[in-house]
This record gives structure tokens, C-alpha cells and sequence, in this order.
């Protein structure tokens, strides 16, 4: 009689200890990263009063089955749903983690790793990357500071912002390359001025300047000259200007070297000055409005094939002398400046329309473009003498010494038709985008990647690896030991964390920012067992009352 209520007791413990775990999975259901758990019953104890008895042979008497009898039952294990993932819960915080595979986050209290599916995580006034409900430090691995790449080694505190990182050193560009199409027919590349090109450059403490250059035809309907005209700052202001009263500083390329001095053939057209008048009179001579006369030294002249008789007077002396009649005709009768004289080697004046065409020129600091005359690809830079098709930009480090020099690529470039419009230009950078120089950049955000590793980006258009998000495996994560606060401890049946840790994607997992694993406890599931639960306890509580009844009829046979 009594061992029905030692049994009914059972029952009722058991019983009261699911809805314990029924009642912790439903107070938990919006829990981030919460595992359901489950209870399984094994029965208590059984009392023998008559043990089993094999079959005689020789009597012929059969075998008997023990007696025993139960008495209840006891919880078998409790187990917690660890591999089943929760749901995704959309955040947009950055900061907010979502593992997706069976990998836990490691977390330290200062002493102790400790192992969590909650992703929710902040950045502490330290700079370093917490666990928001516990402020325990989320556990990763560093980046070397040689190789700029991740050093798996043991696992540390993650500190992803300080003083050093919150900005991005200037970087002066070394680096540049010339690209787009150049059209024959272009006005701006057959003007005297040319077509301007500009080519953002940046000095060694990021501050940004403009190298202008203008591209110009020559004879050559193949080959073009590229000239250094000017570099400005970011105000406009020429450098030339700003260090023209040093030594040995005369003219923009004793600050900036570019090519070299060459004899270009051009067909530059200039007109006669509307001031002036166009009256020819013998050969060698010129009438100008003034009436001055003007004699050209003039040793070659060419005729018109019919008549014989001279068309052009033809210049070929090379460099025009100063104070002579040739400058003062090329100064008064088409108002050229001194350095476009000072460049120029042949010339021809036609006798009937008085142009002056510039036949050939000496270009300072120029280089020298040629195209392949039949694909219209980039050929060599032929007054560089380089055929590797790179011209520097030689800064003057001794009066500027916030420069590097720069390498300036012309394979890109091409000749074509293009509808009379040359898309010529320039950028700082190699064809792949490196070493195009920067200015300092300061952080303007943070981004954890898929794999767990965390960058900064800066307000410069870069980039730096700040560190990577380690994580734990388990033989048996189901042995883990729940510490609370989201937590888990490792036990000698869950198998041992080996202090180093893994790449999450080397198990085919993965890490979504904006986003938290919510609990994964079915409610529907919840409620039925608790419906069980309910008639369970129920029923062996009727086993106490009836037995009490029972005790109580025995005790009444005394009356």
C-alpha cells in the first residue's frame, strides 16, 4: 500500500520538474539565441518479491517470470535543442551577429572563455568589441602588423577602435596612367593652346594638386606632343609661382623634370595681326603698317610649279636670333610671345594670304606620343625613348620635398575616329587602382564580413583589417554546461576548447551582420506538453488520494 504513494510522489516530482523546464522554455520564447529544452522520464526503482526461475527439466516444471514491482519514476536526462537554430530577427545594427552552422561565439569575463550563440554586441568605451548583456569580451584573433593579414594564433580581446585606427595615413601618388581615345580631328588638340589634360596627384601628407598638360598635333598625323604646362593646389595657385625666388627655379620644369626638349614638326596656321598690314613687296621683304621695312634672311624659297615664281618665304635658320628682324617681324606682324618664339626652328609666311605656318618647334619637358598608324594602338613614346610606355614625373625633392616621383602609363591611350572629340585624360593610379595617393582619411564606419573579420572604412576611400571573429566547434555541444546570461561552459563530455578557435567558414558556416538568432522554442509544441504534463501530475496525484483512502478503510477496521 505504501509503495503506491512513494510512486504517486515520484510522479509528481517528475512531473513538476517538466513543467519546471516547460515553464523556463515558454518565459524564454523571445530570448535571443535560446535553446529549448525537453525532459525525459526513467523509471525510479523496481522491488523484487520473487526473482526469476529457469524451467526443470527433470520435473518437468516450467520457468516463472520475476515479480517486481515499480516504484515511480525519475527524470532521465534533460536535453537542450543546441544544433536546432532559431530564427532570424532583422535589426540593421552592425554590430548585431547571426551565426548560421553549429559554431559558438567565444566570450571572456577577464578570466574565463565562455561560449554563446548571442550576437548582440556593442563596441565599449575601450574600443573594444563586447557582448552587450554581459560586457564580456568578444574573442578573435589579431592582424599582423608586417603582413597586414590575420594571424591565427590564440584567440584575444577583439579591440577594434583606438587612436591609431580611427584614421588612415596620406599616401603621396606614385602611380598614374593616360587613357581614352585621341581623335586627329580634334579642334583643341590642332589648336595652338592644345587640349588641356589635368592629372589629380597627391604629396606625401595628403594634400591634393592638379599637374596640367596640353596635348598638341604635330605633322606627324600618327604622334603627339603631351607638355608640361603648370601644377596648381587646391587653391589654383601655380607652384611656379609660389617658389619661382628660389635658386635655380626659372620656369615650372626646374620644379617638375617631364620628357625632354625636342624638335617637333607642327603645322601650326597663325594669321597676320589686323593691325598690321599684308603688303609684300620683293623677295625677302615685308612692308609692315608702320612702314618699316622688314629684310628676311631667307636662304630657301619655294616655287609655284607652273610659274617658277616664289609662293612662301621659308624660314630654317633653327633658333631665332634676339633683337633680330626675324623676332621683330614674328613680334609686330602676328604678336607671338617671347616663348613661343624662343621655340621655334622653321617656319614658312605664304606671299598671298601672309599666314605663317610653324613648320617645326623645340617643345621643353614634352613627350612624344605615337600610335601604330594602322590599328591606332599606343606604339612608344618616342622622344622618351622609352618603348615601355612610361614617362616620369621628376619632382625637384631638394625644393619640394612633400613629393614623390610619378610614373605615368600611355598604353591605355589609343588613336581613333571619335567624331572629331578626343577623350584623352589622366588618373592618378595604375590600371588596377593602387598607388594613386590619398589624403589622411578618418573613420567613417566599421564592417564585419561573412568570415567574421572586421574592417574599417575611411572617409579617404579606404580600407584596414582591424581583426577577425573567432569561433568554437564541439565533438557534442549538447554537453555544454548552461551558465546563464545566454552563456555555455565547456564540460569533459561537450570536449575541449583548444584556447585557438576556427574561421567559421572553414565548416561551411557563416556570419550575417544586422541580424540576431532568436529563440528557437515551438509554442504550439510547448502547450501541448504542457496539456500532457498537466493530466500526468493529475493522475498521480489521484494515486495519493486513493491510496490515502485506502489507508484510511484499514485504519477504520479497529473500530
Amino acid at each position: 500500500m505504501m509503495r503506491s504513494l512513494y510512486s504517486g510522489v515520484a510522479g509528481l516530482k517528475t512531473h513538476q520538474t517538466k513543467m519546471d523546464v516547460i515553464g523556463n522554455n515558454i518565459a524564454n520564447v523571445n530570448t535571443v539565441s535560446y535553446k529549448s529544452q525537453s525532459v525525459t522520464f526513467n523509471t525510479l526503482l523496481y522491488q523484487t518479491t520473487q526473482t526469476a526461475s529457469g524451467a526443470n527439466q527433470e520435473t518437468g516444471m516450467g520457468g516463472k517470470n520475476a515479480k517486481q514491482i515499480g516504484l515511480g519514476s525519475k527524470t532521465g536526462a534533460i536535453s537542450t535543442q543546441i544544433d536546432q537554430a532559431g530564427s532570424a530577427q532583422t535589426t540593421n545594427n552592425p554590430f548585431d551577429i547571426m551565426i548560421t552552422g553549429d559554431s559558438f561565439f567565444i566570450v571572456n569575463n577577464g578570466t574565463s572563455n565562455y561560449f554563446t550563440r548571442d550576437g548582440s554586441f556593442y563596441v565599449d568605451g575601450a574600443g573594444n568589441l563586447c557582448m552587450s548583456s554581459t560586457g564580456y569580451n568578444v574573442m578573435g584573433w589579431q592582424v599582423d602588423d608586417e603582413t597586414q593579414t590575420i594571424r591565427q594564433d590564440r584567440v584575444s580581446a577583439l579591440k577594434i577602435m583606438d587612436a591609431a585606427k580611427m584614421t588612415y595615413d596620406a599616401e603621396a601618388t606614385t602611380e598614374a596612367y593616360v587613357s581614352g581615345i585621341v581623335d586627329a580631328n580634334d579642334s583643341n588638340i590642332n589648336s595652338t593652346s592644345g587640349k588641356v589634360i589635368s592629372l589629380l596627384v597627391y604629396d606625401k601628407l595628403g594634400y591634393q594638386y592638379s599637374a596640367k598638360f596640353s596635348m598638341h598635333a604635330t605633322a606627324d598625323k600618327n604622334a603627339y606632343y603631351m607638355k608640361l604646362e603648370d601644377v596648381l593646389d587646391q587653391n589654383g595657385d601655380s607652384l611656379y609661382e609660389q617658389y619661382k625666388g628660389q635658386t635655380g627655379v626659372t620656369s615650372i620644369h626646374d620644379l617638375v623634370g617631364w620628357g625632354s626638349t625636342q624638335a617637333i614638326g607642327t603645322s601650326d596656321v597663325v594669321t597676320l595681326s589686323s593691325q598690321k598690314a599684308n603688303a609684300y613687296t620683293t623677295k625677302g621683304q615685308i612692308d609692315l603698317k608702320d612702314t618699316t621695312t622688314i629684310t628676311l634672311p631667307v636662304t630657301d624659297m619655294t616655287a609655284d610649279p607652273t610659274t617658277g615664281t616664289p609662293t612662301k618665304y621659308v624660314y630654317n635658320k633653327g633658333a631665332v636670333t634676339a633683337g633680330s628682324d626675324v623676332e621683330k617681324l614674328l613680334k609686330n606682324a602676328y604678336n607671338l610671345d617671347d616663348d613661343t618664339i624662343a621655340s621655334i626652328r622653321e617656319f614658312e609666311i605664304d606671299r598671298e594670304t601672309a599666314e605663317l605656318t610653324i613648320t617645326k618647334r623645340q617643345v621643353t619637358n614634352s613627350v612624344l606620343v605615337s600610335y601604330d598608324a594602322g590599328t591606332g594602338t599606343f606604339k612608344d613614346l618616342t622622344g622618351d625613348g622609352t618603348s615601355a610606355g612610361v614617362a616620369k614625373l621628376d619632382f625637384n625633392t631638394d625644393v619640394m620635398k612633400m613629393f614623390a616621383d610619378i610614373n605615368v602609363d600611355f598604353t591605355a591611350s589609343r588613336q581613333a575616329n571619335n567624331n572629331k572629340a578626343a577623350t584623352i585624360s589622366a588618373t592618378n593610379g595604375n590600371l588596377k587602382g593602387n598607388y594613386a595617393g590619398r589624403k589622411i582619411g578618418d573613420m567613417s564606419g566599421v564592417t564585419i564580413a561573412q568570415d567574421g573579420k572586421i574592417y574599417a572604412t575611411y572617409d579617404n576611400g579606404c580600407s584596414r583589417l582591424l581583426g577577425q571573429i573567432a569561433v568554437a566547434n564541439f565533438a557534442n555541444a549538447s554537453g555544454l554546461s548552461l551558465e546563464g546570461d545566454n552563456l555555455y561552459a565547456e564540460t569533459q563530455n561537450s570536449g575541449a576548447f583548444d584556447g585557438v578557435g576556427s574561421d567559421i567558414t572553414g565548416g561551411g558556416g557563416y556570419m550575417t551582420t544586422g541580424e540576431l538568432e532568436m529563440s528557437n522554442v515551438d509554442l504550439s509544441s510547448e502547450f501541448t506538453e504542457m496539456i500532457t504534463t498537466q493530466r500526468g501530475f493529475q493522475a498521480n496525484s489521484r494515486i495519493i488520494t486513493v491510496s490515502d483512502t485506502m489507508l484510511e478503510e484499514l485504519t477504520n477496521l479497529k473500530r
